[in-house]
């Protein structure tokens, strides 16, 4: 079903999808189109509620405040939509790239009891802007100039090394809060990864969030939260604002992020093509400027950077529904909650347990998802080139090797990702010089027509997932 190439709706409206109520078996509603509005309603409803399970961890963890978070995810929301004009379906959740740079600059222990020092927060919010800058100029770039010099600086080894090591590198973070409450930690761990394969449709896509919740309760029960911040705050204001400082010497812990920050906004592009059928590379550039911007103004009020969200693809997928007004929809859900200080302290109020299961499990998927690159591009680890960018890159992230130079320090997720991309185009280069890069790294001891089953696997890989 793809769109006319003429058509492109921006904000003039969204056509009624046949009689508004229902969705014929292989049928999908195009962006431009819509359900009637109690059902767009129940499907923006369902992106709220998809986003949220991942959103409101990254606040929690970094000692922010979730309000002014969720506050800055409904603006970048509205503005995504505004600038790919009503093309491109997202919602701009909170960034999990930019826990570990936030957490090297304010030093935050999210189970120490202590609250985030502001002059810290500044600081690492300076980091943030400098993050959102870059992109969005890189927006503009790719937006004239085209991505394909994207993707050959950041070719699948490289890409999937760099979404790997982010995840592996907060490993240590999720200990520290496993450790605080192990029994509520297991029981949040359990949970998620039972309702994942227990339920289908949305309840399992929505593992994260009720894993959370029954990890929350446990907590209760055991008599760790303390719920005296929840009847302190009042009913409803503004969320919490807070100036940003600037200092270059932080730019080495946060810059490197904007690397992950484009690959996910081009799969997220790829992906959203992929299923509705109509082809949306033409928005790449807008779809990073855009979050760019988010990302700027999110750092300048006291918010995290923000992303594209790949709990919300899986939204579009159960439900068929690919109109950019329920994304809409969500985005004014989101700035809502945000007003309601008791809901703001009440999140706040989950313990550091709950917290180390959650992020148990969602960092180790940030770190397999970055194996799923290599797999889905059949990323060949015989070549001792992709071996190498992989190995020495991984190493440097999950032991955090630290750089100190001209007063800038550069950590784990820097230095693996820099490394990733040097040692990847070094060796390359060396070894198509020297004819060497058809050696094996070791032995071949594979069957012969393992490359061949591998392809086979890929191609076959391919066809389901479009067919979802």
């Amino acid at each position: 079903m793809a769109q006319q190439s003429g058509e492109k709706p921006g904000f003039r409206g969204w056509k009624l999808h046949g009689d508004g109520k229902s969705i014929a078996t292989g049928e999908v509603v195009m962006p431009n189109e819509r359900l009637s509005w109690p059902r767009t309603i129940g499907i923006g409803a369902q992106h709220i509620v998809a986003m949220f399970g991942a959103t409101f961890l990254v606040p929690l963890l970094t000692g922010f405040d979730p309000s002014t978070t969720l506050f800055f995810t409904g603006f970048g929301t509205l503005l995504f939509i505004l600038v790919t004009a009503g093309r491109l379906p997202s919602y701009l959740g909170s960034s999990f790239a930019l826990i570990a740079p936030i957490g090297a600059v304010t030093l935050y222990d999210p189970h120490a009891g202590v609250p985030l020092d502001g002059a810290r927060q500044a600081l690492a919010q300076g980091g943030v802007i400098s993050v959102g800058v870059l992109l969005a100029v890189i927006g503009v770039v790719v937006h004239f100039a085209g991505a394909r010099w994207i993707d050959k600086l950041m070719p699948p080894i490289v890409t999937g090394a760099i979404v790997s090591l982010i995840g592996f590198n907060l490993a240590p973070s999720a200990w520290k809060n496993v450790q605080q409450a192990p029994v509520t930690a297991a029981v949040t761990v359990v949970s998620i990864v039972l309702i994942t394969v227990l339920f289908k449709g949305i309840i399992g896509r929505l593992s994260i969030l009720i894993g959370v919740l029954i990890g929350y309760v446990c907590a209760i029960v055991r008599g760790e939260v303390n719920f005296e911040a929840i009847g302190a705050a009042p009913a409803v204001g503004l969320p919490v604002f807070h100036a940003p400082a600037f200092d270059p010497k932080y730019l080495g812990l946060f810059l490197p992020v904007v690397l992950v920050l484009i690959a996910e906004n081009i799969g997220h592009v790829k992906s959203v093509s992929a299923m509705t059928g109509q082809n949306l590379d033409e928005l790449t550039g807008r779809a990073l400027f855009s979050d760019g911007i988010s990302t700027v103004v999110a750092g300048f009020g006291g918010g995290s950077g923000t992303t594209t969200y790949a709990e919300n693809i899986g939204v579009m997928a159960a439900t068929r529904v690919y109109s950019t007004v329920a994304y809409i929809v969500a985005a004014i859900g989101a700035l809502a909650l945000s007003m309601l200080p008791k809901f703001g302290a009440a999140i706040a109020t989950i313990p550091a347990g709950v917290l180390g299961g959650a992020a148990t499990v969602l960092y180790g998927m940030i770190g397999m998802l970055g194996v799923r690159i290599w797999v889905q591009n059949q990323v060949d680890f015989s070549d001792p080139v992709n071996l190498n960018t992989a190995a020495v890159a991984m190493v440097m992230a999950i032991a955090n090797y630290t750089l100190v130079l001209g007063g800038a320090t550069f950590e784990g997720i820097a230095m693996g990702s820099f490394g990733a991309i040097i040692i990847y185009h070094l060796m390359r280069w060396i070894s198509t010089k020297r004819g060497t890069n058809l050696e094996q790294a070791s032995p071949a001891s594979a069957p012969a027509g393992t490359e061949l089953m591998g392809a086979a696997y890929g191609k076959r890989h391919a066809a389901e997932k479009l067919a979802e």
